[in-house]
């Protein structure tokens, strides 16, 4: 059987690392299976795709769709128009799509109405925050895959209550931490490190890119100042986001422990966050990395669509609620952050579970 993979943006990269390693020793144990990958092009900056399939020995794609940026519906129509003539021309038996970008959904979509079987890795997360794109995604993505691949018991639970049946269910595990724990012996210092004259678990990471962060300039100055002024003495890094990049300029947010630095790729950008006092972010996918590490996260965000990371792991939410977060950099500071535990499964096995269990389905 041949299985068409979907990656589209920088968390899809780390996600189908492990999946294409599974397969890889699928093949070498003489099973009847293979795999063609897509890159639908939807993040183009070279640090969120290119470096990904070099440092993680990811094949490169057989196909590159080169959607590049647009409005939410100029990238959906595109993928959707790209990958239909991939379909065409690329026969398939399953279509993979992870995470919850809007390559994920489109390429649902469109496997779909071509009459072939989608598998969902990463189904049954919901944030139960309707403004957030990633959960249109969700909800689109859900409704219509024949496979879900969960990454918690929630998830599964999750699913089964919107009536999906018990044996379409597959609860796996997290292929984010297969691919961290693989990697975590490779992670590299950067250069930033002693041009900055860091120290392990003396400074900060930060990443913001969320629409409710970054979006208006008034809320973006004020929440940068606030966080800039508790951190205190300890430098916080913050690799920019193409997108929040564009709205910084002019800004003039300027602070002597704040420091811009460009996206960096996944062995740099986890070394920071492995020596780290504490990680200030938006992302989703940060904080299951945090959780696994136990490195504390305070997650600028009302509601998370991994809330293991909450109840088990390292992440506190606090929003942009200034209070909330002054009482998180507090008891940051007071040495009482919450020991955290490691979600069930979340073992470095997850892409394994996932091809046994298609080799199952499809008698290979």
């Amino acid at each position: 059987m041949t299985i068409t993979i979907i990656a589209g943006a920088r968390p899809n990269f780390m996600k189908i690392a492990p999946i294409i390693d599974a397969i890889k020793q699928k093949q070498s144990e003489g099973v009847a299976i293979n795999y063609q990958l897509i890159h639908t092009g939807q993040h183009y900056d070279r640090n969120l795709s290119d470096t990904f399939f070099e440092e993680l020995n990811i094949p490169f794609p057989d196909i590159n769709l080169n959607v590049q940026s647009g409005t939410q519906a100029e990238q959906t129509g595109a993928i959707m128009i790209g990958f239909e003539k991939v379909l065409a021309e690329n026969p398939t038996d399953l279509v993979m799509v992870v995470g919850d970008v809007t390559s994920t959904m489109a390429c649902t979509i469109v496997a779909k109405k071509a009459g072939i079987k989608v598998a969902h890795v990463e189904a049954g997360i919901r944030s139960g925050d309707m403004n957030m794109p990633e959960e249109i995604n969700r909800i689109v993505t859900d409704s219509l895959t024949d496979y879900f691949f969960s990454t918690t018991s929630l998830a599964s639970k999750t699913l089964e209550d919107l009536g999906v049946n018990k044996s379409q269910i597959y609860l796996v595990g997290n292929v984010m931490i297969d691919t961290l724990r693989k990697n975590e012996s490779r992670l590299k210092q950067p250069a930033l490190w002693k041009g900055l004259q860091l120290q392990e678990k003396k400074y900060m990471v930060m990443t913001l890119h969320r629409p409710s962060n970054v979006d208006e300039e008034g809320q973006l100055k004020a929440l940068i100042t606030q966080l800039a002024q508790l951190g205190k003495d300890y430098p916080i890094i913050f690799p920019v986001h193409p997108r929040t990049k564009k709205l910084l300029e002019g800004l003039n947010l300027n602070f002597d422990n704040l420091h811009y630095v460009a996206p960096l790729g996944y062995l740099e950008f986890n070394y920071l966050v492995k020596n780290a006092f504490a990680v200030l972010t938006d992302s989703g996918g940060i904080t299951e990395e945090t959780t696994v590490m136990n490195v504390p996260c305070i997650t600028l965000r009302d509601s998370t669509e991994r809330p293991e990371t909450c109840t088990i792991g390292t992440n506190v939410l606090v929003g942009n609620d200034p209070d909330k977060i002054v009482q998180a950099f507090e008891k940051l500071f007071s040495g009482n952050w919450k020991k955290g535990e490691i979600p069930e499964l979340w073992d470095g096995h997850a892409a394994k579970r996932i091809v046994n269990n298609i080799v199952d389905i499809y008698k290979l």
